[in-house]
């Protein structure tokens, strides 16, 4: 959201040490109130440990992060660049993956630098990302997947992804939760959504679920994508390329979990149902 005295660029506090044993993180979320959060708490998978590879990126009003990996990234990395201007190319200041993907995304977008984003914009933006890391990844005969669960925001819309390139694998896990408050009801950190009303003004969304009510969470479709528009509508869709599978689709027989599980990326609670596709929700604030 713009401000007139801050502007419309998000504020990032990094840090390469625990979360939960930093003492400034401590004291900043205190004092921090914000209607749009994006929290990325994980140990590195690529790349060096240093404030320049932690996520999110910043690029203008976008903010950016990723959770997963780039299979055989060493590789693509140097065709992935042949997409960028020297502007995007420079803008990398560190030696994820994730990052030189927030570059690719950047590129897709008419104008990098815009005051403002349609959601059809950001999406088409995430579609060709993911599309062209594909294109990548096939062209060095990558061995195994990738996982691509990125998410971008304006600071108005919200583009999250669950996916990854195979027709037979999960990918990393995604979960949903909304409601109009979430609130500690027990000493400890036990917390929980609650819903008064029909009209819903809290998401959140995360990798794993953030408490142990059950009926709080619901899992997000492995290849789709959720759209947060800025009139707070919340959409799941497919992302339809050739790593999609209907599950009217004769091969369809349920994804396999090893994989994601293995690289840690998979919290699977099978007792909980997947959200619907394409059902709208009203929402005022996302966590992740």
């Amino acid at each position: 959201m713009h401000d007139e005295e801050l502007g419309c660029q998000p504020c990032i506090f990094t840090s390469v040490t625990p979360a939960w044993n930093n003492v400034n993180l401590v004291r900043l979320t205190e004092k921090i109130k914000s209607p749009l959060v994006f929290a990325h708490v994980r140990a590195t998978t690529a790349g060096s440990l240093s404030l320049d590879n932690c996520h999110p990126w910043h690029f203008g009003k976008l903010m950016f992060m990723h959770n997963g990996g780039i299979a055989e990234f060493p590789k693509i990395k140097r065709r992935l660049q042949t997409y960028l201007s020297d502007e995007l190319f420079n803008f990398v200041t560190g030696n994820t993956d994730s990052q030189w993907a927030f570059a690719l995304f950047l590129s897709k977008l008419p104008d990098p630098h815009a005051n403002q984003f349609s959601t059809q914009e950001l999406r088409q933006a995430m579609i060709e990302t993911i599309a062209s890391i594909n294109e990548m990844t096939e062209a060095v005969n990558a061995t195994e997947p990738s996982l691509m669960n990125f998410c971008v925001t304006d600071g108005e819309s919200i583009i999250a992804t669950r996916y990854i390139n195979s027709r037979h694998d999960e990918a990393a896990s995604l979960w949903f939760s909304s409601g109009t408050t979430f609130s500690e009801y027990a000493d400890g950190g036990h917390y929980k959504m609650s819903k008064t009303d029909k009209r819903e003004n809290i998401i959140l969304i995360a990798s794993e679920p953030l408490t142990f009510e059950k009926a709080d969470w619901m899992e997000i479709r492995t290849n789709h994508m959720v759209v947060v528009t800025p009139k707070m509508n919340l959409l799941q869709v497919p992302i339809i390329d050739n790593y999609y599978v209907q599950p009217s689709d004769p091969e369809y027989g349920g994804r396999g979990i090893d994989f994601a599980a293995a690289k840690g990326f998979l919290s699977s609670r099978r007792d909980v149902n997947p959200i619907p596709e394409t059902t709208p929700t009203e929402t005022h604030s996302i966590a992740l």
